[in-house]
């Protein structure tokens, strides 16, 4: 006899997301993950999901880029029985960092780790709540490659599949929970 899906299983998450249009300005259709971060059964379910397709990969650390990656990089850490390294904006690490800095729409940035965060060779998964054009993260990952961290994937809540941020993060295979055409 088949087992019956529990509560939590049978949640449609993207009933969570709330369509915010015109923010953060005109056309721009957002995304938000505030009422599913909310619903303690729909964000727990949301960051097994995450972590399922990895559960058995080996990872030993699990690494996000502030704020909102945060929220769901611990989690999905704890979940694989990894650590959590944050990727921050400059000066916001109290210990020696390396750095990347890389290019945006209009102007630059600068991404920072600290210098033991990875060893070489430790296999990391990348997360973050949204992948859109995956500018920020081909950055963690340009920046994680240097570290000389073995990077299996990155995973993310949501993807935008019409921005093509997948395709950018090429080699790295994506996982991503709930997507939008």
């Amino acid at each position: 006899m088949a087992e019956r899906p529990t509560a939590e299983a049978a949640l449609d998450l993207k009933a969570f997301i709330r369509d915010v249009p015109d923010f953060p300005k005109p056309g721009i259709l957002f995304r938000d993950i505030t009422p599913l971060l909310a619903h303690p059964a729909a964000f727990r379910r949301a960051v097994e999901l995450m972590a399922e397709p990895f559960r058995d990969r080996g990872i030993e650390a699990v690494v996000a880029a502030e704020a909102r990656g945060f929220i769901f990089a611990a989690p999905v850490a704890l979940e694989l029985s990894a650590g959590f390294v944050p990727v921050r904006k400059p000066g916001k690490l109290p210990f020696d960092t390396h750095a990347f800095h890389y290019e945006l729409e209009y102007g630059t940035d600068t991404l920072e780790i600290h210098i033991d965060g990875v060893r070489p060779g430790q296999r990391v998964l990348l997360v973050d709540d949204l992948l859109a054009t995956g500018g920020t993260m081909e950055a963690c990952c340009k920046l994680l490659a240097h570290c000389g961290a073995q990077i299996e994937a990155c995973a993310f809540l949501i993807e935008l599949v019409s921005l093509g941020g997948a395709k950018r993060l090429a080699p790295y295979p994506t996982h991503s929970v709930i997507r939008y055409e």
